[in-house]
Order: structure tokens, then sequence, then C-alpha cells
């Protein structure tokens, strides 16, 4: 098969990017692929250009709703429309509808809390696929920076004879999180790449700060003064609140985008700032997955991100265009502590084993225990899957490593600012790879002007951006501040 005549006929390109074609290729030779390619390298169309060459529905396992609805809206404005979402936007007469007829999809897209539900489970298993998908694979893995333990169980879901190929996607992982993805998913000998992970027209830069407050204020004095697009990574939604609110004081359209939003308003900030009403993004890590803004030229990391993994996550949604982007890490002495708080905030304590497994000695549903709050969603979902597995102790020891592994990748990112290393190379090093060569305006430790990087804010561009912004954003974001 001409796979170039393809991409053409299909996609109208001339030519594939790094990896694609091998990775396109062994799966049409029906073979297993782990495919690891940064943002912007084209992960998509390792799943769609087979989906046109097969006569077979592609089955797309996505961790996130507003990532499931962007990559189906992508392909409906390419002008197809044998595409769906089974998630929990659909109302229960459109699900029955979609499952009546999910064999005439091109491109089935489902979260996997919807692929473990009985009804869904029982229809995908009747049909035929070509390929089965797990996109943002690293969330399969217990050591992932997104774990999620719905994940963990698409293996089991999947049937194991006369299966069709697997393709795992991710723009990340290191060679624990590879090897949970393999096993986890009981993929077969499967065909690996793995794209550097240095993106080289990513400059990192790093800034150590006596107390946090003068973060905060050189924040506000380099934003109003540089050009974005930009986003700041913070670890709070409150701080995300305020650090946006300061922003619009100044006359940058700026916006603050968490999970403490409605969906709603989020899905306005997103589409503001991809059409470029907005300069500046303020977010957790809520933010940036599946979100294709081709020109962010900065990211800023307010405080450390508790792995290397996440920091590489989210600078890489810098520079998809290609022309520098900068990346700035911010540290203030104890930022640590507060990034081994939130790395292990939501893994589950010895009491909270306990007390779902008093609960279910009692004969109660455990659910009661999410119900009334005892129990977080997150800590809810990994005691359900661990402990219908393993003893209680094991659980406890289980969370215990997970917690120490947590906190030794805190202390990575913690080398990243302390050491007098290549930052470029301790990064590459993390995942396994090895820099072939150095480059010029590298990395604070290797020396960097940013003259030649940051451009100046045109202040009479934002402004005139801001007056019809601002009459909005009275409106939707800050009627709760």
């Amino acid at each position: 098969m001409n796979l170039q005549a393809a991409l053409k006929q299909y996609f109208g390109y001339d030519a594939f990017r790094p990896g694609q074609e091998e990775i396109i290729g062994n799966i049409l030779k029906g073979k297993d692929v782990v495919a690891i390619l940064p943002t912007g390298m084209g992960k998509s169309l390792c799943y769609q250009l087979p989906g046109y060459l097969f006569q077979k529905p592609v089955l797309i396992v996505s961790p996130l709703l507003s990532l499931m609805q962007d990559q189906v809206d992508q392909l409906k404005q390419m002008g197809e429309k044998r595409v769906v979402a089974l998630n929990s936007f659909l109302t229960m007469e459109q699900k029955k509808y979609a499952l009546h007829f999910l064999q005439e999809y091109r491109f089935i897209f489902i979260s996997p809390e919807m692929l473990l539900q009985p009804q869904v489970k029982a229809r995908i298993q009747e049909i035929e696929l070509s390929l089965i998908v797990a996109d943002e694979a690293h969330c399969i893995s217990q050591w992932g920076f997104d774990f999620r333990p719905d994940y963990l169980r698409i293996g089991e879901v999947l049937p194991q004879s006369n299966r069709p190929p697997i393709l795992a996607l991710s723009a990340t992982a290191t060679d624990t999180v590879l090897r949970d993805i393999k096993s986890y998913l009981k993929m077969d000998e499967p065909f690996q790449y793995m794209h550097t992970v240095n993106r080289e027209n990513i400059h990192l830069v790093k800034k150590v700060f006596t107390h946090r407050e003068e973060k905060i204020e050189w924040i506000i004095e380099h934003v109003k003064s540089t050009a974005g697009p930009g986003i700041i990574y913070t670890q709070s939604r409150a701080k995300a609140e305020a650090i946006s609110l300061q922003l619009i004081q100044q006359n940058v359209a700026a916006a603050a985008y968490h999970a403490g939003k409605e969906a709603q308003d989020r899905q306005f900030i997103q589409q503001q700032f991809l059409a470029g009403k907005l300069e500046w993004i303020v977010a957790t890590n809520a933010f940036g997955m599946g979100i294709h803004k081709e020109n962010v030229r900065q990211v800023i990391h307010e405080t450390m991100p508790a792995t290397l993994s996440n920091y590489m996550q989210e600078i890489g949604r810098a520079g998809r265009d290609g022309d520098s982007a900068v990346a700035f890490l911010l540290y203030c002495d104890g930022d640590e502590q507060f990034a081994k708080f939130i790395a292990t905030e939501d893994l589950p304590k010895e009491v909270h084993i306990e007390r779902f497994m008093q609960t279910v000695a009692a004969g109660q549903q455990p659910e009661s225990l999410l119900t009334n709050g005892e129990l977080s969603e997150v800590v809810f979902r990994v005691l359900s899957y661990w402990l219908a597995r393993e003893s209680p102790e094991k659980v406890k020891s289980r969370m215990q490593n997970m917690q120490l592994k947590k906190f030794e990748e805190v202390e990575l990112v913690l080398k990243l600012i302390s050491l007098e290393e290549c930052m470029r190379r301790q990064v590459v090093r993390y995942f396994g790879q090895h820099l072939i060569e150095q480059q010029e305006n590298c990395c604070t430790n290797c020396g960097i002007e940013l003259s030649n990087l940051v451009q100046k804010r045109d202040l009479s561009k934002g402004t005139v951006k801001m007056t019809n912004w601002q009459q909005r954003l009275d409106k939707l974001l800050l009627r709760n501040l």
C-alpha cells in the first residue's frame, strides 16, 4: 500500500512527520504499537489515516471529555460525519442511538468510565473493530502523572482473541510508565517508536526568588511588558484567580482556568484563547491537554510542578508552530513542600483504607463514603480498584510506596532548579534519552539571551483586545470573585 498517496488523498499532505509512517505501517501489519510523540507532532494522524484505510470502526479511549470533544470537532471540520463521542454529555436517547448504529461509525471516541459500563462494554465486544487507541496512554500507569484507575481496566474490557491491534499514544513516558502501558493493555510484543522529547525551539529559564510575593510581582511586570500568547501554571485555583485579576487590572487580556469553574465558562475561556481574544491563561494543570494553539510563546510555572513529566507536558504546549518559545520555571524556598502536598493530596491514606473496609464489612455500599464527603472521587476510584484485587495491607503498602515515589519525583524537579548542569540535558535524561549536541540559547545554566527570544508587548493591540473582551469577562468570569 502506498501510504504517501493515501496521505495526500485523505489529508492533502505531501509528506509524513517523523515517526508517522513507521507507526501507521506497523498498525497496517496488525502489530500493537506504542508511540511517544511530542505535542504537535501529529499523534492523531496515526489513527486517523488507518481509520480511512480500514473498513471497520476505530475505537479511541480518551481520558478527558474536553480532549475528546476537541478531537471530534476537528474531524467534523474536516468533513467526517461518521464520528461519535460516547461520554456523559449524551442524553439517554442519543446514547441508545449511538450504540445501535455503532458499527456504522468510522471513529468512536469513548471515556474509560463509559467503556466500563456493562451495556457499552457488551456492545463494543459485539462489533468488529479495526484498531483500538489508548490516547494519553501515560494515564494508564500508576506512576503516570495523571493516574486514572479506570484506565487500568481497559485491558480487561478488550477481547483477547482475534482482537485488532492496539495503539498507545503519549507525548512523554519514562521506562517505568512504558512497562505499565504494555502490561495493562496486554500488548503483544509491540513496535515502539520514541521521538526525542527535546524541543529545541523551547528555551528553558529558571528564576529563584527570596519571597513568594516577589514571584507574583515579577510575573505581573513581565507579562504586561512582553508578548504572548502565554500560559501561567499555578498550583491553586485561588492563586489562578488572583493572578489573572491582577493582570486584568494591568490591562492584560487574561483569564483564570481551573476545574472549579463551570464547564460552559471553561469552554468559553478556551475558545477565546484559541481565537486570540485572550493574551494569557492563568491555570492549574486542568488546562492544556487537547488545546491546539500553535503560537503560544511563553509558559510560566509560578511554582514548581510535581514531576518532570508534568513539566515537559506543560512547556510542550508552547512553540507548536516551530518558532522560538520560552519556558520560565520560578522557585522560592519551600515550594517543594507544597509540590509534595499537591502530588500526594489525592492518594488514599491508611485511615481511608480502614474506613472503606469497615463500610464493606458492615454490609454497606462504599459509595456512601463518596456521597457523604468522607472520600474524594479520586480516593474512592483508587481504593475501589485496588481493594478489589489486593488485601488491605498490600494496598496500604502500595500507597506508601506511591507516596515515596511521588516525593522522589518532586526532588528531581528540585534538582532541575538547584543543579548547575544543563537543564535540557537533565530533562532528556529523565526520559532515558541523550542530547546529541549543545544548542545556542539552551537554558539558564548554559547561558541564554532572552532579548532575542521574548518580544515586547504591543500595548495598543492589547488595549484594543481588552475593550471587547472585558465586557464578557464581567458577566462570565468575575461573577464569583
